[in-house]
Order: C-alpha cells, then sequence, then structure tokens
C-alpha cells in the first residue's frame, strides 16, 4: 500500500497546508464546495478542515448519487418491487432511503422480494436464474456507474434475457452545478471538482465554470493529499487572478474522459426533458432515460410505475445541504430524530452523504461547542 501511503503522508500535509496559509488574502473569506461526497467523507475523516486557515471553509455540493434521489422516486421503487412475481434488485445505500411511506428495506420486511447487488450484472445473472421472473434493477448514479448500466443493458439485448429490465434513475452532474451556479443567493469562490464523475466525462465539460462564471474549478482526487493540493491549486488561480479548469487527477483522469464509456452512454440512454432531485427541484437535461432502441429492457415501460412527486419532510434539510447553504450540524433534526440508524433524509444514509461524514467522524460535537 505504499502508493495510498505516499498520498496521506503527514509531513506533505503540514507543507500544502503552510502553502495554503501563503496564498489566503488577510481579511477575505473564500468559500470553495467540493462537488462529491467522496471529498466530503476524506475532509471528515482525514481532519482536513483542521489543516485550513479560518477563512477557507468547505461546504458540500450535489454530488452524492443516492442522495439526490427524490423521495417520489423511491416511492415508485417500492411500488414496482410490490408488483407480483418481481425480484427488485439496487444498491446496498438504496435499501434504506426514506419514501413517503417506508424504505425499500421496510418493503422487504413486508414481503417483497428486494435483493441487494454489488453490480447490474449481478441483478442480470439473477434473472437468468429465475427465469419465471421479473427482475428490475434500479439503476442510480452519476455518470460515474451509467457506463456499467448502459454495458448490462447491452449485454441482457445480446444474450436474450427477457425477464429483465432497468429502472433508470441515471443523472448527469453539469446541470446541478449550473442551476447552483444561477441561484441568486450562491457564493462561491471555487470548486472542488468530482474525481469519479471526470474519470469518465473528464475535466472538459467543466469548462462552463471558468468561462460563463469566472470561477475556478480543480477535479481532485480523494486522498487527504489530493484534495490540500486542489485547494492549493484553487487558491493560487484567485491569487494571480486566473479562473481555469485544473486537473490535479492526472493519475486517474484524462482531460477528455473515456471514449468508449461515453459512446456507450450516448448508445443507451437519452437526456430526459426533465428530472426531480432532492432539495433542488426539477432541473432541466439532468436525467437520463433508456434510449428508444432499448426500450423493451426499460422498466417504466413494462410496469405501471406511479410518478408522482412527494414532497420532502419539513423536517428534513438535505436539500439546503445539498446547496452548500447549511452544514450538516445546523439541519435541526441532526443527530437527533435523524441518524445513520434512523434517517429522515438521504444525506444520513450514503456513505458519501455530507450528514453521515459529519455524524460518523464526529465532527458535529465539535461545531456544536463551538456555537
Amino acid at each position: 500500500m505504499k502508493y495510498v501511503d505516499e498520498f496521506r503522508d503527514p509531513e506533505l500535509g503540514r507543507a500544502l497546508a503552510g502553502e495554503i496559509l501563503s496564498l489566503v488574502e488577510p481579511g477575505r473569506h473564500y468559500k470553495l464546495m467540493e462537488v462529491c461526497g467522496g471529498h466530503t467523507h476524506s475532509i471528515y475523516k482525514f481532519g482536513l478542515d483542521d489543516l485550513l486557515p479560518e477563512n477557507v471553509e468547505l461546504v458540500h455540493g450535489p454530488g452524492c448519487p443516492v442522495c439526490v434521489i427524490p423521495m417520489g422516486r423511491v416511492d415508485d421503487g417500492i411500488a414496482v418491487a410490490h408488483e407480483p412475481g418481481v425480484i427488485f434488485t439496487c444498491f446496498g445505500d438504496m435499501l434504506r432511503i426514506p419514501g413517503s411511506e417506508g424504505s425499500l428495506l421496510e418493503a422487504k420486511a413486508e414481503g417483497a422480494d428486494v435483493r441487494m447487488v454489488y453490480s447490474p450484472l449481478d441483478a442480470l445473472r439473477i434473472a437468468k436464474e429465475n427465469p419465471d421472473r421479473e427482475v428490475v434493477f434500479f439503476a442510480i448514479g452519476f455518470e460515474t456507474t451509467a457506463p456499467s448500466t448502459a454495458l448490462t443493458i447491452k449485454r441482457a439485448r445480446a444474450e436474450g434475457v427477457p425477464n429483465f429490465s432497468v429502472m433508470c434513475s441515471h443523472v448527469t452532474i453539469v446541470p446541478p452545478l449550473r442551476a447552483l451556479l444561477d441561484s441568486p443567493d450562491m457564493r462561491l469562490d471555487g470548486f472542488i471538482g468530482p474525481g469519479h464523475v471526470s474519470t469518465v466525462v473528464g475535466a472538459r465539460p467543466f469548462e462552463f465554470i471558468p468561462s460563463d462564471y469566472a470561477k475556478p474549478i480543480v477535479v481532485a482526487g480523494f486522498e487527504p493529499l489530493d484534495v490540500l493540493q486542489a485547494v492549493t491549486m484553487i487558491l493560487r488561480q484567485l491569487a494571480e487572478g486566473r479562473c481555469e479548469v485544473e486537473n490535479q487527477y492526472t493519475r486517474v483522469v484524462p482531460y477528455d474522459g473515456n471514449p468508449r464509456a461515453l459512446e456507450v452512454l450516448s448508445e443507451v440512454f437519452e437526456l430526459r426533458p426533465h428530472f426531480e432531485w432532492r432539495g433542488l427541484g426539477f432541473i432541466s437535461q439532468s436525467g437520463l432515460r433508456i434510449a428508444d432502441e432499448y426500450a423493451d429492457l426499460d422498466t417504466e415501460q413494462r410496469f405501471s410505475v406511479p410518478g408522482v412527486r412527494v414532497a420532502d419532510p419539513k423536517a428534513c434539510q438535505c436539500g439546503e445541504v445539498l446547496k452548500g447553504v447549511i452544514k450538516p450540524w445546523e439541519c435541526k433534526v441532526f443527530g437527533t430524530a435523524c441518524t445513520p440508524e434512523r434517517p429522515i433524509g438521504t444525506c444520513m444514509v450514503s456513505s458519501e452523504g455530507a450528514c453521515a461524514a459529519y455524524y460518523n467522524y464526529g465532527r458535529f460535537a465539535r461545531e456544536r461547542e463551538v456555537v
């Protein structure tokens, strides 16, 4: 594990913290958004916020794939899971996401055949093992996971598996960022760009952020030194009056992305005119649906999906957390009525959720003491 250890070197971390301190302008407050939930967990797991000057603030963004799924979409999944003869499959995080009247885990307890899988190929295997049952895969995630869903759909077609379908809830990363930047009350100085998504789409799609909004963005990896270096690069751009897309994660992310993955995405999926995001409302051209060529593998074509919009619980402030308006500990139910064991909102469930990061690594206790 020497390669990983190199990105967790405490001496280099302190050196980067010193460089960050030298770049900040006295009296100026910097607000940077880490788009990806993986960055949020690294920041609080390794205590990176403690290494930053007080006037450099990191806020969470809408990059957690589970957190952005609205309650109505969860209800749609539960409705399909209760259909006779259906085996409903999904990733583990989705089991506990609350809908308006329970979760998929509770639906399983009530008798629905809901199973956790580690990949869409697991769901396809289950379909082949159960030819007399309809097997549905609840596909979620950004462009990071969408190629694996697309390839599974292509394999199901090639192998002639008639009892397999996909309930597509994949989303894309650029539209929510544009929606955030268009918000009149959102003041940000720069972005730590999402590393996982960028392995597929590359860094090029984020060029609209400096060109249209004059904000720097640095695509970053997930180790402690990756995040600290990304903060350093953003602050250096601001200090030098530059505004660019930079790629800190060059060991993994090609600037133009993965052409084969992008090709299969364009073949299997199309953009939905509108898609609802938890806490953000409907955002145009932000969700993916299965293309007409593969419509026979689309769950929404096989089953009657309610498609009812459900308002978030009034007590839950996941939307404000996803927009970087508040920190998780500022939510009135954080750590009390809402915990990882009994979540009210999605941000407390997912392994990439900001509330789960604050709760699991004890940051909420310190923040409340400060207040």
